[in-house]
């Protein structure tokens, strides 16, 4: 099982930007593939971003913020980063950061095998 921490939400205004940083440990080597999701009141968790933890670099992200927010990873200190740009109110929601102990991106929730706990990021208008 690998355990995960997120970090870096916060209140910020629209068009700022904001860093998630998400750090894993535990069982890292089982890790195939990392994404982030979030959660926004009365709404499903939703994929927006991940990326394929060894093996090359691949990337999948949600039309909601291809062009905005960045996802990268450093290996060596076994951590995941989201970076937002242009945040917008739409975007206020828990974010999640989860490991997939599988080959292959997943796309789904269910895809998915370990999960952080959760870190609010608030855009105001």
């Amino acid at each position: 099982q690998v355990q995960l921490v997120e970090s870096g939400g916060g209140l910020v205004q629209a068009g700022g930007s904001l860093r998630l940083s998400c750090a894993a440990s535990g069982r890292t080597f089982s890790s195939y593939a990392m994404g982030w999701f979030r959660q926004a009141p009365g709404k499903e968790r939703e994929l927006i971003a991940t990326i394929s933890w060894s093996g090359g670099s691949t990337y999948y992200y949600a039309d909601s913020v291809k062009g905005r927010f960045t996802i990268s990873r450093d290996n060596a200190k076994n951590t995941v980063d989201l970076q937002m740009n242009s945040l917008k109110p739409e975007d206020t929601a828990v974010y999640y950061c989860a490991a997939r102990h599988r080959y292959g991106l997943g796309f789904a929730r269910a895809d998915f095998d370990s999960w952080g706990q959760g870190t609010q990021v608030t855009v105001s208008s």
